[in-house]
């Protein structure tokens, strides 16, 4: 009977040894699924932020490519409205036109590149002469020949600009 006892108490202990191993094996699986997940996870997220950076960028890019081939309407329109005309109500309609086109060119992100009495920065303008005033600093734009233009950082015309100094 002792041997009996012995045995089944045997047969106990590596039972509960195997159990003790069972959960061993399911903790450490189920830690190993909830790191991959959380992986996954991570590299989801990233992928998402990455394809949205990269669209963010193709639209300014799609913006810019279509705006650089209607800059030359818009230099046009500033150069009619600048024009001397007896026709009050014919100015008016330019000047509304215009005035419209570069609403519309804001909407889109696109902004102006600021000239006359900054400094020349090469990355926005593109300087066509130079001249000496003693009125104005070193490297500051006297004149705008050319209007540029800009998305975000992202330059779509450079300023052609005469620099003092």
């Amino acid at each position: 009977m002792d041997e009996e006892n012995n045995t089944q108490e045997q047969n106990e202990e590596k039972n509960s040894i195997g159990e003790i191993s069972e959960n061993d094996k399911i903790k450490q699986e189920l830690e190993e699924t909830t790191d991959r997940y959380k992986r996954l996870m991570a590299e989801f997220d990233n992928y998402k932020k990455r394809s949205a950076k990269e669209r963010e960028g193709l639209y300014h890019s799609l913006v810019a490519d279509i705006v650089t081939s209607l800059l030359p309407t818009l230099d046009n329109l500033e150069k009619a409205v600048n024009v001397e005309t007896q026709d009050e109500g014919y100015k008016q309609g330019i000047e509304m036109v215009l005035k419209q086109f570069i609403d519309t060119l804001n909407s889109l992100g696109v902004e102006e590149i600021e000239t006359v009495g900054t400094t020349f920065n090469p990355e926005y303008h593109e300087a066509v002469s130079s001249v000496q005033d003693e009125n104005l600093g070193e490297k500051e734009i006297k004149e705008e020949f050319r209007k540029g233009y800009k998305i975000k950082d992202k330059v779509i015309r450079h300023s052609m600009v005469v620099v003092a100094n």
